[in-house]
Formats: C-alpha cells, structure tokens, sequence
C-alpha cells in the first residue's frame, strides 16, 4: 500500500506516529476498519458515529469532547493493509491521513501519518516556522495520545478512558 495519493503531493509535511504490536496484521485491522473504531482507543473521542461503512468511500465523523466535529471521507481502502481519508469540518479545508499496516509474522506495525492543511501548503519558507512551532507539536502531541491508546485497547482489551494520556488543547477539555 506504498502509493498514497496522487493527493500526497499537496502537503509539504507530515507527522507520523507508529505503533509495533504482538497482534496479527489481520487483527489490527479487524480494530482499525470496524464500525466506530475510534469510540475505543481514541482518549479525545467522544463518539464516532458511521455514515457509510466498510469500504472505498466511507464516511464517519469524529465528535471530540471540545465540541469540535471533524468528518473522515476515505478515499483508499486495501483490506488488511490500510486505509488514506480526508478529515475536517464539513465545508472546510481537509487534511490527508493514512493508516498503513506492515505484517510482521505473528506481530504487526501501523503506521499513522498527517498530513494537516494548515501551514502545509504553499510557500514552504512562509510555512515552515509557524508548521514546526505550533503545528507539529500539537499533532506529536495528538498522534502519540492515539496510539498510546490504541496499544493500550489491544493490550487491555479496555476501552480508553476521556483523556486518559492526558489533555489537548484542541480536541479535549
């Protein structure tokens, strides 16, 4: 699944978060593609409901306990390998994401990168300051909350808690 999108190229950046596993490829991804994944391992999530589900042109929506609600557009999905989407408000601008398994025998690594619309697009010299100071912390900050509560769900069977790896400023209160 190593071509992303034609779309790719639009972004300069990305931030990327990585989780390795004890789990099957095949078991991350019976996780990652069921119906209102997020409602368990995602600390900011407070619901996400499906709109049109399983599959190429799939469509969900994540509600964050700061009230924001973002929607996901899916715009690959390879079963057992990874999906890419487009997030953001309804009629707004729309970042590129892509969640990318590698099987590892009896283990698996996902591999989640964001690519954010903002500070991420145009000129780079204009960009790059104002994307290394302020976006990307707060994207470290949110993509390594997820994936510690997507290790945290596979390895307790639990659902998260609300801001269990703690809070951010943008998507919890």
């Amino acid at each position: 699944m190593k071509s992303l999108s034609e779309n790719e190229h639009k972004f300069h950046w990305c931030i990327k978060g990585t989780l390795e596993t004890a789990i099957s490829s095949s078991d991350l991804w019976n996780i990652i593609s069921s119906p209102s994944n997020l409602e368990l391992f995602h600390p900011f999530c407070d619901k996400n409901p499906t709109i049109n589900w399983p599959g190429l042109n799939s469509i969900d929506q994540i509600y964050y306990y700061s009230g924001l609600i973002l929607e996901r557009k899916f715009v690959k999905w390879v079963d057992n390998q990874g999906y890419n989407l487009f997030i953001g408000t309804k009629n707004g601008k729309k970042s590129f994401v892509t969640w990318e398994i590698e099987d590892k025998g009896k283990k698996s690594k996902l591999i989640i990168s964001i690519y954010p619309h903002i500070y991420n697009q145009g000129k780079k010299i204009v960009n790059f300051l104002p994307f290394f100071l302020i976006v990307k912390p707060s994207l470290t900050n949110y993509i390594n909350s997820v994936i510690s509560g997507l290790g945290y769900y596979i390895n307790t069977n639990n659902k998260v808690k609300k801001n269990q790896f703690g809070t951010h400023k943008l998507f919890s209160n």
